[in-house]
């Protein structure tokens, strides 16, 4: 039996409850269950949220936890001296010690993460950076892994994280069972980018929106910019106005940025032949998604094959 411990403290982030669910669910689809789960905090008891309601906890204690996940709060505070030394002792009782988004704080003032690769929130990189020089921090992940350190971005990759977690311990199977029982599409790659094209484009009105949902749902189509008019109900002349105004893109630099975007999951998380990925994409050949690659991320894809290939084994 795997005994999980995920650490909360006052103001958490009540999202980060979320990876409870993903090991109830591999107990649930599994043959027999296989992770304990326990809510610990630093004494016990009732613990406040950052929502204002308080959730039961027990005390964190010295018996062996096989994994502790410790979560996050909105301001990186760092709650207790006696928290971080229990921290800083944890790596020679615990397999596995990870954090959910700003919860890397606590690791990196434990020094958990010196001379180590970890990810955090994007939003607080720069702070993160400052703080903690030593430490190789990649923002741009969605988790990382550097031995028996894990690491994730936002609070939602906490799931992507227990989802690996799962993976790790019981198979790439039954994880993606876990995944579809979470109706979650499928579990990210930890080197998949915090990022995505959709939300960087931001459109403001339903018109362009569907127009943008329409393109990711039909990336083998052509995509020009006559059919994504049509989509639009404007002509091919107003719906480029409009969609630059709404986007700061043109049509085809959009849908070139959604195939790119699709292309890389595919990459990351599959074992597909590049040039079946090529074609599911809409890029029809392997070269003119090479130049993409090039012109968007400045990688090719067979370099970002061979890292995320690396990442799969480390885990």
């Amino acid at each position: 039996m795997h005994k999980i411990g995920l650490v909360v403290f006052p103001n958490f982030q009540t999202l980060g409850l979320a990876v409870a669910t993903v090991f109830e669910y591999a107990n649930l689809l599994h043959a027999e269950a296989v992770y304990e789960f326990h809510l610990v905090s630093e004494h016990g008891g009732p613990v406040m949220t950052s929502q204002s309601f308080s959730v039961n906890t027990e005390r964190l204690t010295n018996n062996s936890y096989d994994t502790l996940i410790v979560g996050g709060d909105n301001d990186c505070n760092i709650p207790s001296e006696g928290l971080i030394d229990y921290l800083r002792n944890a790596p020679e009782q615990i397999r596995r010690i990870a954090s959910i988004c700003t919860g890397a704080y606590l690791l990196a003032e434990a020094g958990l993460l010196d001379g180590k690769r970890a990810t955090t929130h994007w939003y607080h990189a720069n702070d993160f950076r400052k703080r903690y020089p030593k430490i190789e921090l990649d923002e741009d992940r969605i988790f990382v892994v550097d031995g028996q350190i894990w690491t994730s971005a936002g609070l939602s990759a906490g799931v992507d994280l227990a989802l690996a977690i799962v993976e790790k311990d019981l198979g790439a199977e039954l994880a993606r069972q876990v995944a579809r029982k979470l109706v979650v599409y499928q579990r990210r790659g930890g080197g998949q980018s915090q990022f995505s094209a959709l939300l960087e484009m931001d459109a403001k009105t339903d018109r362009v929106q569907s127009v943008l949902a329409y393109a990711k749902e039909n990336l083998r189509e052509e995509l020009s910019v006559e059919t994504l008019a049509e989509v639009a109900r404007l002509s091919p002349r107003q719906f480029s106005r409009v969609f630059r105004e709404e986007t700061g893109q043109s049509p085809a630099k959009a849908v070139e940025l959604i195939r790119v975007e699709a292309a890389q999951l595919m990459i990351e998380t599959s074992q597909h032949p590049l040039d079946v990925i090529a074609r599911e994409t809409g890029f029809g050949d392997r070269e003119r998604m090479r130049q993409s690659f090039i012109r968007v991320i400045g990688e090719s894809p067979q370099a970002i094959r061979r890292v995320s290939s690396k990442a799969r084994v480390s885990i």
